[in-house]
Parts: C-alpha cells; sequence; structure tokens
C-alpha cells in the first residue's frame, strides 16, 4: 500500500495536463507566449524588398539627384559656415525623405509581426533585471542545454537552406553577371540592383517559411513548458474557489448562525403549528408590520423539536395540524408572509390561540 501511494504521488506530480486559462493568463502576464523572432525578421526583410520593388525607381531618381547636386553644386560653393548650415540641412532633409519611408516600413511590419503572434500585449516582467542571468553556472547550463542545441541546429538550418536560395538565384543569372563588366555603369547598377531585390525577396521567402516551421516549435514548445500536473490544478482550483473543507466550514457556520438567529424569534412567536413529530412551523401576527400573519421559524425532525423545546419554555402554545404544518414548511420561507389558501385554517387556529390566553 506503502508503494501504491508512493507512485500515486509521482504521477500525480507530472506535468501531463494542459495548462488552464488562469496558468495561460499568469504566464501571459510574465511575457511568456508562443513567439518566433524569426517571424519579425522574415516579415521585415519581405516588407523592406517588397517596398524596394515598388519605391526603386523612385529611391533611384532620389538617389542620383543627390549626388548631382552634392558634386555638382555643393562642391562649387564657398566652405562658410553658413554655406556647410544649408549643405548639412538640406542632405539631411532629403535623406529623411528616402530613409523615413523604410523605416516606416520596418516599424509597421514588426508591430503587424508581433501582434500576429501574441496580440496586444504590454509587460515589464521580460525586462526586469534577475540575478539568474548573470549567474554564471545558469549561463552555463543554458548554453549547454537542449534548447541550446535546438537553436544552434536551426542557425545551421536557416543559414544553408537560405543560402541554397540565394545560389540559386545567382546561378539562374550566372550569365548576366559574366557580362556586366561590358555593360555601361547605369546598366550594370540596374542588374545588381534588380538582383539584388531578387535575392532578398527570395531569401526572405525562404526565412518566412523557416519561421513559420519555428512558430510551430515554438507554440509546442510553449504548451510543453506550462502543461501543469493534476496536484497543481487541484491547487490551483483550492486557491481561486477555496479550500472545500474550509468553504463547508464556513457554511456550517452559517448554517449554525441562521439557526441560532431563528430559534431566538421562536419565543416571540404567537403559536407553533406541528405534525407534531417531523414538522414545526412557528407562525406570528402583528398587525403593525403585515397586514397577514407570517412565518418567524420552520424545522424539520430534530429542528422541529427544538422549535417545540423552545415554544414549550417560552408557554408559546402548539397546535397539531398535520396537513396545515407540512403544506407551511414546503410552500413557505422564514419571514414569507402565508399563502392565501392557508389564511382561513391559520385564522381559526389564531383565534383558538387568543380565546386561549384570555382564559389563562
Amino acid at each position: 500500500m506503502k508503494l501504491l501511494s508512493l507512485d500515486l504521488q509521482f504521477f500525480s506530480g507530472e506535468k501531463t495536463e494542459k495548462a488552464t486559462p488562469k496558468k495561460r493568463q499568469e504566464a501571459r502576464k510574465k511575457g511568456q507566449t508562443a513567439k518566433s523572432q524569426d517571424i519579425n525578421t522574415a516579415v521585415v526583410l519581405l516588407a523592406v524588398f517588397f517596398y524596394f520593388l515598388f519605391a526603386g525607381s523612385y529611391l533611384r531618381n532620389g538617389i542620383f539627384s543627390l549626388f548631382k547636386s552634392s558634386f555638382q553644386d555643393f562642391l562649387l560653393m564657398d566652405a562658410t559656415e553658413g554655406n556647410v548650415k544649408v549643405i548639412f540641412l538640406r542632405i539631411l532633409k532629403e535623406l529623411a525623405l528616402y530613409v523615413g519611408p523604410i523605416l516606416l516600413v520596418v516599424m509597421i511590419a514588426g508591430v503587424a509581426a508581433n501582434f500576429l503572434q501574441v496580440g496586444f500585449l504590454f509587460t515589464s516582467e521580460a525586462i526586469q533585471p534577475k540575478l539568474e542571468k548573470i549567474n554564471p553556472i545558469s549561463g552555463f547550463k543554458r548554453i549547454f542545454s537542449i534548447r541550446a542545441i535546438v537553436e544552434l541546429l536551426k542557425s545551421i538550418l536557416k543559414i544553408g537552406f537560405v543560402g541554397i536560395v540565394t545560389f540559386t538565384v545567382l546561378w539562374k543569372r550566372m550569365d548576366e553577371i559574366l557580362i556586366l563588366s561590358q555593360k555601361p555603369i547605369g546598366t550594370a547598377l540596374a542588374t545588381l540592383g534588380s538582383l539584388t531585390l531578387q535575392m532578398g525577396l527570395f531569401a526572405s521567402g525562404a526565412l518566412l517559411f523557416l519561421a513559420i516551421l519555428d512558430f510551430l516549435y515554438q507554440k509546442y514548445d510553449f504548451e510543453k513548458s506550462i502543461r501543469m500536473s493534476k496536484q497543481d490544478i487541484k491547487d490551483e482550483y483550492k486557491n481561486s474557489e477555496g479550500d472545500p473543507q474550509i468553504k463547508s466550514r464556513i457554511k456550517q457556520r452559517q448554517r449554525e448562525m441562521a439557526m441560532r438567529r431563528m430559534m431566538q424569534e421562536v419565543p416571540k412567536a404567537d403559536v407553533v403549528i406541528t405534525n407534531p413529530t417531523h414538522f414545526a412551523v412557528a407562525i406570528k401576527y402583528d398587525e403593525t408590520k403585515r397586514e397577514a400573519p407570517f412565518v418567524v421559524a420552520k424545522g424539520v425532525d430534530f429542528t422541529a423539536q427544538k422549535i417545540k423545546l423552545i415554544a414549550k419554555e417560552n408557554e408559546v402554545i402548539t397546535v397539531e395540524n398535520r396537513p396545515l404544518a407540512r403544506a407551511l414548511y414546503s410552500q413557505t420561507e422564514i419571514g414569507d408572509t402565508i399563502p392565501e389558501e392557508f389564511f382561513k385554517a391559520v385564522a381559526e387556529i389564531l383565534a383558538f390561540v387568543y380565546r386561549t390566553k384570555n382564559k389563562l
């Protein structure tokens, strides 16, 4: 039996269960989500090269215009303080016109790639300084861990796959490359620009394909890292919903307090209608508070006997009426006015009680 209990404890500690929504939310607050950095890189590169594809002529004309102005206009100007300021501001303005859109594309692509992976998430947990990050022993373990080996294999795969793709593009256009020296400078630059753009688009596409595979792996690894054991789920339930034993004690204490309050009202009742052994319902009539009699206490079995005992001790008259006692118990709650169909029966009992008290 002892060995069996130890085995059960061992298996209950294994993290074989999917993470609960609460565990996922806590992990998300700490910045722990399934995310591939390669997707960000691939999307940014792809966006930039697509921008070059559609805005290539604009950038080419702008750069040629900047070089032309620099060599034709600026070199002929005197190197005075005012001229240097004018030249600097003009070059800065033109660079902003050409570089600014590229930076904007990079920013939008980066934000979009992050949003597609993790949604809107802001947390400072990931950037908080932690001593374990500078611990040399922990760092050594990270370097030679299984995860580090996987990252190394991924890097080799990325370099090899992207290298093969770019080499294939170069190989297919090898004839154009070999005769570049025989072409005018403008044509050679256009060919190089086209070749660079083509290699960039294919390489970015290849990297995006690998990044999607990496994201699937990261998602699997993340799900594995946040798995919970059966004991973890039980503990979480206890922490969120409360310990069942404590909740049971609280409910028991509430019932006891309600019972005491109810028993304190029995001496104030006008009559207790009984079964006589199973049910007891204490009725009170106060025309200053309500237009009809109302229930101040009720009980079954042990509680009914206790109500009758308190009624006897406080000289509250007890009347036996089996069907009425059972009906009032089942159809009313403490504090409720008695139903209209019982008015006549209760009125007759109260009249009997008042006559008896007057005789006494």
